[in-house]
Order: C-alpha cells, then structure tokens, then sequence
C-alpha cells in the first residue's frame, strides 16, 4: 500500500476509517450518447490521522477536475435558499452590515446565498471555480470571480475589492484537498475585525446517523469541530462560536476570527467539544466499529430491494444527489433493482447515474408509472420531498428511506 501524508499534519496515515471499495465520481453523470463508453472508478477508502485525527479521503482527484464545470446548482432546493435567506438577515443584524461592507462567500455556486445580500443594498463577491455556475450567478447581479480559493487567489481579490467584513463558505471546508492553502486564502480575505463562517457536516452526526453515504470523493475530510479548529488554526483563525444546525442530516457553522481580535470561544464551543469527546472523538479507538455499521445499512437496503423484485413490486428513485451515487455504487444497485430515478435539475434529467447506470426523469415520471415504493436518495430533505410526494398515497405507493436505518412509510 502506498503511504499517504495526512493533508494537515503530514504524518504518515496508516488507520482505516472505513473502506467503501472502488466508485466512480459522484457528480460525473452519464450522458445517453456515452452509456457503452468506459468509466472510471476511484478507491473509496477513508482513513484517519493517529497523530490530529483528521479523517480524510486521499485527493484521488484533483479539485479541477471536479470543480471546473459542475452539475451541482443550490438553488434547485427550495429549504436551502430559505436556510441561505435566514442567515442573511441574521448575519446582516449580528455584524450590522449595510452599504458600506462587503460579504465574500467562497464556493457561491449560483448566488443562491449572495442574492439575498444584494437585495439588502450589501456589497458582495463570490468566488466560485465552476464557470459555468458562476453565470448564472452573474445573471442574477450577484459580482462572481471564477476562482478556486487558495492564499494566492484569497490576496489577489482582496486587493481588488478590499478585504471582507464575512466571508462565508458553506459546504466547501470538506470539499478542498488542500486545506491549509485554502484556509490561509480565508485569512487574506477577511478584516482582522471581520468574522468568517463556515457550514459542514459534522462527523459527529454523520458517524452517529450512519450516513456513510456522505463519503464521496468531492468530500476531501470529514470534520469534527476538533479537527476544524486544528485547520482554521494554521491560517491564524480562532474559532468563536458554534451553532449546531439540522442541514444535511446534522451540520455544524463554525464562527471564526482572525486570532488577535479572537476573544473568549462561547460556551457553544466548549459543549460541542464536550459532546464530541464523550463520543469518543478525540482519541484514535473513538472512531472504530463505523465500518460495521456501514454493512448493515447495505444487508438492510438490498434485502428490501431483493424481496420487492421477488414479490414483481416496482422501486423507483427520488432526486439524484451526490450522496445516492456513493450508496447505489457501494451496494450494487442497478436498474433490475431500481428502475429508474427522477430529479428536479433540468440539468439531469435525460442523463444516467454514474456507475449505476440507472436513467434520470423529470419527477412527473412517478405519477405517469405509479411505483409500489419510491426510495428517497436525498433523505436530508425529508420533510420537503415527503410534502412534494404526498401524492404517491394515491395509488398506494410508499416511500422508503435507507439512513439512518432502513424506513418504509
């Protein structure tokens, strides 16, 4: 085996966390002209730092690669807006900013967030390395740099726009190989008085949820507020504050400042790295057994799908996140068990699952077929997709929901 260097400490990674076996890339769906044509398939094998307890996927893939030209819009989830809106204005009275601040987000993917900023008169710029997502954003007024984000591009739009009274990165902390430029390229763009926040699944959540199906390689770490704050330290970042948020099946927006301007951490912070503790998370042994747990949810899930195939009941899917790819790829699941899924993105549908192979409909393919079971891929938003299927009743059909543990209702 070849010895990896843990990406924030660069000690030798020599500890298993779990192995998912060989996947493709989540987000590198299938158009119908290339469904004969060979694919590529990346180890899925996550390990963790015996030395800072970092736990982490190899970079198997360079960010431009994956990032340059995406497929992910966050506007397609209508409760993720409204999450983006509420931060808005909440960050908006915390910090009191108005026209004469400026709010950097670093991954503004198609200014689902920003938007909400502009509309307050507040200055803004992204930095999002997907150009073709950057226009979008640039269509809805919102001033996009097309960048990735590292101490060299953090310095340069700093210079060009001043430095930021918040910079924001949601659900990109996990998404960078290299976490110490990306973290210096923070500390560029905010003031020495600014605050920077970022959203991330927390490993906390995703062990005690068993959401394996959050392991992909898009995802470069997987971070508890421990190991957060050992990152965010190496670009002279204090943590501050903590909220813990439902997001993506448990997610946590760490608050940080610049050191000097740092203060006292609130007692958030201290109970979430007790609760962590007390999981077990700050010791190597803490994070054994989650392998097992992973088998589990395979047995339960392909049983289901064996027994309805055995008793001629349909399974269909619902939506075609990142997530779904990890759990259909590393159970085997093809269209003899699932027949087909449907995603609301217009950007997907024509297009087949990587891997799996199994085609993307637009979502009044369910009603049209009538399915005995719909299994929900995007289980983070229950509530939302429930509402929207409250339909398949009609007929009968039910909804099936594979993590934490395997649901039919």
């Amino acid at each position: 085996m070849t010895a990896v260097a843990c990406r924030l400490c660069g000690a030798n990674l020599t500890e298993t966390f779990v192995d998912l076996g060989m996947s493709p890339l989540c987000e590198s769906y299938v158009p119908a002209d290339k469904t004969d044509g060979p694919e590529t398939f990346y180890p899925l094998h996550v390990r963790i730092c015996s030395n800072c307890l970092l736990v982490q996927l190899a970079a198997y893939v360079a960010g431009e690669d994956i990032f340059s030209d995406y497929l992910y819009f966050s506007s397609y989830s209508t409760s993720w807006v409204e999450h983006a809106r509420r931060y808005a204005v909440d960050m908006t009275e915390r910090l009191g900013l108005g026209p004469d601040s400026l709010v950097a987000e670093v991954a503004s993917n198609d200014g689902y967030l920003l938007q909400h900023f502009v509309a307050a008169g507040i200055p803004v710029v992204g930095v999002e390395p997907a150009g073709n997502i950057a226009e979008v954003a640039r269509e809805k007024g919102v001033r996009t740099e097309v960048e990735f984000l590292g101490a060299a591009t953090g310095a340069a739009v700093a210079a060009k726009y001043g430095q930021a009274d918040l910079v924001a990165g949601n659900n990109v902390y996990a998404h960078v190989p290299d976490i110490v430029d990306f973290t210096a390229g923070l500390a560029a763009l905010v003031k020495p008085t600014g605050i920077v926040t970022l959203e991330f699944p927390h490993l906390l959540r995703l062990i005690e949820r068993n959401q394996y199906d959050t392991i992909y390689h898009e995802h470069y770490q997987y971070l508890s507020l421990l190991t957060a704050s050992r990152a965010l330290a190496t670009g002279g970042l204090t943590v501050v504050d903590v909220d813990e948020l439902g997001t993506h099946g448990g997610s946590l927006r760490v608050y940080a400042r610049p050191a000097d301007a740092a203060g006292e951490p609130s007692p958030n912070v201290k109970a979430v790295l007790a609760a962590e503790e007390a999981a077990g998370l700050h010791t190597l042994e803490g994070h054994a057994g989650f392998a097992e747990a992973v088998f589990g949810i395979k047995r339960d899930l392909l049983s289901f799908l064996l027994a309805a195939r055995a008793e001629g009941k349909t399974v269909v899917g619902y939506g075609a996140p990142g997530k779904g790819n990890t759990l259909l790829n590393h159970c085997g699941i093809r269209s003899d068990l699932l027949a087909y899924t449907v995603d609301r993105s217009p950007h997907k549908q024509g297009w087949f699952l990587p891997g799996t192979h199994i085609p993307i409909h637009h979502p009044d393919r369910i009603a049209e077929t009538r399915p005995d079971y719909v299994l929900v891929l995007p289980w983070n938003l229950r509530t939302e997709i429930s509402e929207q299927l409250a339909y398949v009743r009609e007929w009968g059909g039910k909804l099936v929901f594979p993590i934490p543990t395997l649901e039919v209702v």
